[in-house]
Parts: structure tokens; sequence; C-alpha cells
């Protein structure tokens, strides 16, 4: 259930945040792509600054606080990609933040993170939740929390990516197929598409946001869930807000394995001369996988790019 006092996103937010976003950012581009004889396009928002979609909804949050928010400070909970949102967001706009990042998130992250001059809070995951620690950390020192995924600010930043796709192509999509981990760049783009199908696709194992839409409420992961490449799509429960944006909006959800994301990270390399981290590449592993229908008016959205030199190279070279 959410909460009386919870701000709903609107279509409308998602609209002011793709202005905010294009004062600041460049669309990204919005290339042609070939699958299985079918042309398509993807959207590469590996490309960004930070090299992932999260920028865009980190900065409309922490541009939308007010004076008295700025002087606080904002924590954040993240395994990477929304930690440098935040980040690079706090740095431009002279706000302090706090990540709240897990033990085993990529190097690459973490050392992106601080760079970036963030303070980084490390918790052990599956064990600790991210939330409470989060919760313990404002109780102790204030600030406002900038949740990855069910922040209402944060869901309209990542729609802008449709309204700069509908820009691009002239039209709406048909369908746009996004990666998915706690659902705000799908609540944020049925928002922002509200004509387009959308498609979310989660690791095997990982799909709380698929099995919620399919049983009506929210789902935790299992204890033994399986192990994922996908570091970026692993939180153990989707918000009551981003299912009431999507049930009865979003497609049924899709999930792919391993495999199939490594298939795509070698084919947006030969194919697409663009780098992808397992996450960001999982909407594209569906797509080549034949789990998720393609025609000309279809966008894949291709969400990060900050892969671990050492993994992405073996992939690449196909000694996974």
């Amino acid at each position: 259930m959410i909460q009386a006092d919870v701000r709903m996103p609107t279509t409308d937010g998602v609209h002011a945040a793709a202005k905010a976003v294009s004062a600041i950012l460049p669309p990204t581009p919005l290339l042609p792509v070939e699958i299985g004889g079918v042309s398509a396009f993807v959207k590469a928002d590996n490309l960004q600054p930070i090299g992932s979609f999260k920028i865009r909804g980190a900065w409309w949050r922490l541009s939308s606080l007010t004076p008295e928010e700025r002087a606080g400070g904002v924590v954040a909970v993240s395994s990477g990609n929304h930690a440098q949102g935040v980040a690079w967001s706090a740095r431009r706009l002279g706000i302090s933040a706090t990540i709240v990042m897990p033990h085993d998130a990529p190097e690459v992250k973490l050392a992106n993170t601080r760079a970036l001059g963030a303070e980084v809070v490390l918790y052990q995951r599956p064990q600790e939740d991210r939330d409470a620690v989060a919760a313990r950390l404002i109780d102790q020192r204030g600030g406002t929390l900038v949740h990855a995924f069910g922040d209402p600010w944060v869901i309209e930043g990542q729609g802008s990516a449709a309204i700069e796709i509908a820009a691009q192509l002239g039209r709406a999509p048909s369908r746009i197929i996004a990666c998915c981990g706690g659902g705000g760049l799908a609540a944020g783009l049925a928002l922002g598409a509200p004509d387009s199908a959308i498609y979310p696709v989660e690791p095997v194992g990982w799909d709380m946001v698929g099995q919620a839409m399919a049983n009506g409420e929210l789902v935790h992961a299992a204890p033994d869930a399986p192990k994922t490449i996908c570091d970026a799509l692993q939180p153990n429960i989707t918000k009551p807000l981003n299912l009431s944006l999507l049930k009865g909006r979003a497609e049924p959800g899709v999930t792919v394995t391993d495999a199939e994301v490594r298939t795509a990270q070698r084919f947006a390399f030969t194919n697409l001369r663009l780098v992808l981290e397992p996450g960001g590449a999982a909407a594209l592993a569906a797509a080549l996988a034949g789990k998720v229908p393609v025609d000309a008016g279809t966008v894949i959205m291709l969400t990060g790019g900050n892969a671990d030199p050492a993994a992405y190279a073996a992939t690449i070279a196909g000694q996974d």
C-alpha cells in the first residue's frame, strides 16, 4: 500500500524532468540495429557522462530539492550506477552525498562514486537491508533519501528517456524494452510513453518486478536466489509505488540468463561498437533471444556501460 503522503509521479512531471535534463545533457544517440532480419533501434544511455541512464533521475531529484534540503545533504542506496548519478549531480549542485553500496559492487563503480566526491558506506549483500542502513544514517545525520527506484522524482527523471526517444523518432515507439532492477525506469517510461508497450527485463531469479506484476503484490527475492552477473539488477523487492504504476500498464516481465546477457554484450561490441555492463545489456539480451517481439518501432534501452574491465574482456573474448 502506498502511503498517503507519498507524491505520485505524473506524465507532466516526466516532461518537466526531460526539460531539466535537456538543459544540462545532450540527448543520447538513438541508433539503428538489425535483429533477426528486423530493423529496430537502441537508445544508448550507456554513453551518459556517468555511463548510465541513472543520471536522469538523480539530476531531477537533486535539482528539485529545496534550499533547506540541499543544505542537509542526501543519502542514496545503489549498487553503483545510481550512486554515480547522485554523486555527479551532488557535486554539480554543491550538495553533500552519502551512498549506501553493497560490499561486492564492482570496484569500478565504487571508485567512480568516490572520485565524484561522495562518501560510500558499504553494506553486506544479501544479509543486510540497504534501505534500513540508509534509514539509520538519516536518523544519525539527517539528510534527504534519494532512493534508486522508489522515489517519485527519480521515476520521472528516468522517464525523460521516453521524451527524447519520441523526439528522435518523430513518433511514439511501438514498444520500449527496458532493463529492470527495481522498476524505476520501466515506471518512468510507462508515464513518458503512454501509447507504447513497456517490457521490463530482469535476470533469472531476480524478477521481483515481473513476479509482483503477475501476483498483484510485492514479492521478495528468494533466500537461495541464483547468482547473476547483472549486479545492477538485484533489488530484493520493488516498491508499492513502482508496482502501482506498472500494474495493468507494463507487459508481463521477461527474464534473461547470464549466457544471454553475455551474448548481448558481445553483440553490442561487435555490431554497435558499444561497451555494455551486464545489467545494461539485459534488454538487448531479451530481444536477441526472441523473448520480446521486435518491429521497426521498437526501442531497446542500453542502460549502462560501467563494466568491470577484466570480466568484460573475458566476455568479449568468449572466455567466460
